[in-house]
């Protein structure tokens, strides 16, 4: 488990007194998983761009990056594209977490237009599609 970098809050109404409560929801979080046979993805989790991208691509070299793209509180493509650009440096992405509801607005088609002709592979994939890596 590694670090992301989001805010999370629950909002709670007393049912006695009808009054409003804000309560922290948890701490944000991505998983680098390496596999049996040594392949490693990097689900950076509902986060924004930080700086430890760079130390978590040195220490844990992964071959798949899962970036979310919905820009709502996280990174937006042309943030997505910079990570992968700057710090990650990954060779194969896979955009997430964009088009569930309205405000999610960033798609994998701003992606690929942020990162410009940066050699990644970028590899969209829609609900329910599985791959095998």
């Amino acid at each position: 488990m590694v670090h992301a970098e989001h805010s999370s809050e629950v909002v709670h109404r007393d049912p006695r007194s009808g009054e409003k409560r804000i309560y922290p929801g948890g701490e944000p979080a991505g998983y680098i998983i390496e596999l049996e046979n040594g392949y490693t993805p990097y689900h950076a989790g509902d986060t924004g761009v930080f700086g430890d991208m760079k130390f978590i691509v040195e220490y844990y070299r992964p071959d798949l990056a899962l970036l979310p793209i919905d820009g709502y509180f996280t990174m937006d493509p042309a943030h997505a594209a910079y990570a992968v650009k700057a710090l990650l440096k990954a060779k194969r992405v896979v955009p997430m977490h964009y088009r569930t509801f309205p405000p999610l607005r960033g798609t994998p088609k701003a992606l690929q237009e942020a990162l410009g002709r940066f050699p990644v592979e970028l590899i969209g994939m829609v609900p329910w599609e599985t791959r095998i890596f």
